[in-house]
């Protein structure tokens, strides 16, 4: 069975979509080894995982099989549940030390 890719899909090169992606986690990469704010880095974070969801949509969309787009809905639900227990830490942490730079995260350890 033959399944051809939509004239939609083929009107951008499956190349674009590896090009803006590694662009995209690059700079989230970048993020987390440059900056020290816990919210930016866990911003940054949240761009690397993003950057892998568009690969998954477009490789599954170029394949014409649904599959990476039902993976791409569980990422995102794992995503949603990282976010409420990352950004309860980073509220408990700027609670405690009245700042979110991971550097004074040394404190914690006694």
């Amino acid at each position: 069975m033959e399944q051809t890719i939509p004239e939609v899909i083929r009107t951008i090169p499956l190349q674009h979509y590896i090009f803006f992606a590694s662009a995209l986690f690059a700079i989230g990469v970048l993020g987390v080894l440059t900056r020290r704010n816990a919210i930016i880095i866990f911003m940054c974070v949240e761009l690397m995982l993003n950057a892998v969801n568009v690969l998954l949509a477009a490789f599954s969309a170029y394949r014409a099989d649904p599959n990476g787009q039902v993976f791409v809905f569980f990422i995102m639900a794992v995503a949603a549940a990282e976010v409420a227990v990352g950004l309860g830490i980073i509220v408990m942490i700027y609670r405690n030390i009245q700042n979110t730079d991971v550097n004074l995260l040394d404190r914690l350890k006694w």
